[in-house]
């Protein structure tokens, strides 16, 4: 399965650390956000991955190369300007294939292990189903959650909200109908397929921080030096 990192937003939130840099490339444990993600990623097998950039794109593909030096082979999903999630997936899918795919926001860390996602295609399967999503415990920045799980299905409405982790598998036919090139939000393709039943998700229950801000970068940073930066 091929895994898509997003990574072109302009990281308002982050500024002005992210004037300077894209906020992909910010670091934490002497390393930027993205090489932490690529090294988990490619040690649970997933070594096929597309970035998509924009903002500051020269320097994020200048930082991974063609990934040799993570055991992965990265490919670049160019936006003259970003398309917000789902309008960036749908750029992507010529190369992301006709298969189920992963994708994963370039601003989080977590311990979540990939390769249990590794059976998700088959749920997937045409008019099985158009996604499946990782949820986490409501962090205190967003106490009320995105969506609710019962029963291994996600909806937009119910009890025991969860928060989206930005870690997701997905049909490609989730975004036949956004036009290449179009500004689209995932959750409006998201909310119709909750309604059909057509989107699982499981809750991990693990490590997972959500870096949108700089106190929550300098928060990523202490905890690594604890850690030995990893």
């Amino acid at each position: 399965m091929k895994a898509m990192i997003l990574a072109a937003g302009r990281g308002e939130r982050m500024r002005p650390l992210t004037d300077r840099l894209p906020k992909a490339l910010l670091e934490a444990g002497g390393r930027p956000l993205v090489a932490h993600l690529i090294e988990r990623l490619a040690r649970s097998g997933y070594t096929e991955l597309v970035v998509n950039v924009s903002h500051h794109a020269d320097m994020i593909e200048r930082e991974l190369g063609d990934g040799s030096r993570y055991g992965a082979r990265i490919v670049y999903s160019r936006e003259v300007q970003p398309l917000e999630t789902g309008g960036g997936i749908a750029y992507a899918l010529p190369l992301l294939g006709d298969a189920p795919f992963l994708v994963v926001n370039s601003d989080i860390y977590c311990d979540f292990d990939f390769a249990r996602l590794a059976a998700a295609p088959t749920a997937l399967a045409p008019g099985a189903g158009l996604a499946h999503l990782v949820l986490v415990d409501n962090p205190p920045h967003h106490p009320g959650g995105d969506f609710s799980l019962g029963a291994g299905k996600v909806s937009a409405d119910g009890p025991g909200r969860l928060t989206f982790s930005g870690i997701g598998v997905y049909a490609p036919a989730l975004f036949a109908r956004v036009p290449r090139g179009t500004r689209c939000q995932l959750v409006a393709l998201l909310g119709p397929a909750m309604a059909r039943g057509l989107v699982s998700g499981e809750h991990h229950r693990g490590l997972w921080m959500d870096i949108g801000t700089p106190l929550r970068l300098e928060a990523l940073a202490l905890a690594l030096a604890t850690r030995g930066g990893r």
